[in-house]
């Protein structure tokens, strides 16, 4: 394992994953970051597992062998589909996904037993949710009847900043009406863009309607992880840094509106000696 003084490593093929820092500086102030969004490729939703495995492979790699990185977050739900398996054998450093804390608390959280995934064409016909959710349910007991729903487009809309208005909101009836007509009682947002839409994906699946967020239990998981490992520091405050393999200054513009004040500034990635 890495040294303790290493940073989390976090990664996404945009802004999405910032809905995972976001949630990460929240619970584990005194922890460094660092992100990189890569919006030169993005998005990954469309694009081939392959495809997307090798991004999530390079990286990863890159986090921990260029910053040093004491642990990775997979902060993209289908780099976690894709790739999660092959960075836990590849890496020497703890891996943590968002897919399966996100299941885990679908699963807890429904009263009725139907519940509902949102994500990517890649997440969702990846299958990796309804093995997830499976496993989740065996684990607390549960019968659970899930529904997913792929939302193509959901994603361009975050990266573009519009995460509000007429067209966000005729898209989302018509990608959630399935969830509508299941009587969900939980859904999960299982891309991490998607909280950026809660507003609206709310408004459209009623607000009996639980919202899990990715986001948040992922934060959970890696503070657990890390702490069981022995790499979560115990006093200071952390230092974060944000890389994009896209423009620099629209990440460093959209982003720091989507994240916060932690967002000052954005440099490259790949990063040059």
């Amino acid at each position: 394992m890495r040294e303790v003084s290493g940073p989390i490593g976090m990664f996404d093929s945009g802004f999405g994953g910032l809905t995972v820092a976001r949630a990460v500086i929240d619970l584990l102030p005194r922890e460094d970051l660092v992100y990189i969004g890569d919006t030169g490729r993005y998005p990954y939703g469309s694009k081939p597992l392959d495809e997307v495995r090798s991004h999530a492979v390079e990286l990863a790699t890159s986090l921990v062998h260029d910053f040093n990185a004491s642990a990775v977050i997979i902060a993209c739900n289908t780099a976690t589909a894709a790739a999660a398996d092959a960075l836990r054998e590849e890496l020497d450093v703890p891996v943590i996904d968002v897919i399966a804390p996100g299941a885990r608390a679908l699963v807890a959280a429904t009263r009725s037993g139907r519940v509902g995934v949102i994500g990517t064409v890649g997440t969702i016909s990846s299958g990796a949710y309804p093995a997830a959710v499976e496993t989740a349910a065996a684990a607390l007991g549960r019968d659970v009847d899930l529904t997913a729903a792929a939302c193509p487009g959901f994603v361009e809309f975050v990266e573009r900043g519009q995460t509000t208005g007429d067209e966000v909101t005729v898209l989302a009836e018509r990608l959630l009406a399935p969830i509508v007509d299941a009587k969900v009682d939980t859904l999960l947002l299982g891309c991490t863009h998607y909280p950026f839409l809660a507003r609206t994906i709310s408004d459209v699946v009623g607000p009996d309607v639980v919202l899990v967020s990715s986001a948040d239990e992922t934060a959970f998981a890696a503070r657990d992880q890390l702490a069981a490992a022995g790499l979560l520091r115990a006093t200071g405050t952390g230092v974060r840094r944000f890389h994009s393999s896209g423009d620099v200054d629209v990440f460093r513009d959209l982003g720091s509106r989507l994240l916060g004040p932690e967002l000052d500034r954005t440099e490259p990635w790949p990063i040059t000696p």
